[in-house]
């Protein structure tokens, strides 16, 4: 028996319907396939990266409680930049600096994710110049002289820190790769929009 006018006309457009319902359903998949790899990768990243183990010479404190604001708050400096704890309400602009950088507002850009990178002000020049070409460019790096600092350099992040020699050792570029954007209790949110205004 064959079919009448209708009928075919009915049949094109359920066969019509059925591939553009196949369609929708393979541009959902090319979309979140995609996406859903990449946030896979991320959040392995995100694990492989936070359980490392320590690296070698890092100073370890039982980590600061966050969010501690005190606009009246100074810290002084010597010996080795503080790990947390209490800080200013205002962050400190992440970049290079040539001049001290007040504890204070530099804890708060750790809060955020930051390293702390400081050096005392009797390194050597060329090593000066070799711990700047390490920030450059880097939302969040924060490079100051920090004066009687008791280590030539010294790298610092929310309950982390290591201490070294040279700008040379290879444990510096290590420990940026390791704990920069991990060890913050607010890591991702702002470097820029605070005080200070950077060399570089």
């Amino acid at each position: 028996m064959s079919k009448t006018s209708s009928e075919r006309k009915r049949s094109k457009r359920d066969i019509r319907r059925e591939q553009m319902a196949r369609e929708k359903r393979m541009k959902a998949l090319r979309l979140w396939v995609p996406v859903g790899v990449v946030v896979l990768a991320i959040v392995g990243l995100l694990i492989y990266r936070g359980t490392r183990p320590e690296l070698e010479g890092v100073t370890v404190v039982a980590a600061a409680v966050a969010n501690q604001h005190d606009d009246t708050l100074e810290i002084p400096f010597g010996g080795t930049p503080p790990m947390g704890g209490p800080h200013a309400p205002v962050w400190q602009n992440c970049g290079i600096y040539d001049t001290p950088v007040a504890g204070q507002y530099a804890i708060h850009s750790m809060e955020h994710g930051a390293v702390w990178m400081t050096y005392n002000p009797d390194l050597p020049a060329d090593q000066v110049v070799a711990l700047q070409a390490i920030a450059s460019g880097d939302p969040y790096m924060l490079l100051n002289p920090y004066p009687d600092q008791s280590s030539p350099i010294v790298l610092t992040v929310w309950d982390r820190q290591l201490a070294v020699d040279s700008a040379a050792d290879p444990r510096i570029e290590q420990f940026i790769d390791q704990y920069q954007q991990v060890r913050a209790p607010e890591s991702g949110a702002a470097c820029t929009g605070g005080v200070g205004t950077p060399i570089g």
